[in-house]
């Protein structure tokens, strides 16, 4: 990771966190993930880097994971 890191993503919840991490990570970018709880019940928030250079591309990428997430949570409120 050469370029400087910019924060790209911020949750407070570690598994949140972890889901857009890995898929930013199965798009080739690097990521580093701060904040979140240690052990095996990881709690807390979660903030996301990644190098300025894969910026744009992990803000897209970023964008349709929360689409996507808030059209299931609006579909669970509609089958509740």
């Amino acid at each position: 990771m050469g370029d400087e890191l910019v924060k790209v993503y911020a949750t407070p919840s570690a598994i949140e966190g972890e889901l857009a991490k890995g898929r930013l990570e199965a798009e080739g970018i690097p990521v580093l993930l701060k904040g979140e709880g240690e052990g095996p019940y990881r709690m807390g928030p979660a903030v996301l880097f990644v190098p300025s250079s894969f910026e744009a591309q992990a803000r897209l990428i970023l964008e349709t994971i929360e689409h996507t997430w808030d059209e299931e949570e609006a579909e669970r409120d509609r089958s509740e």
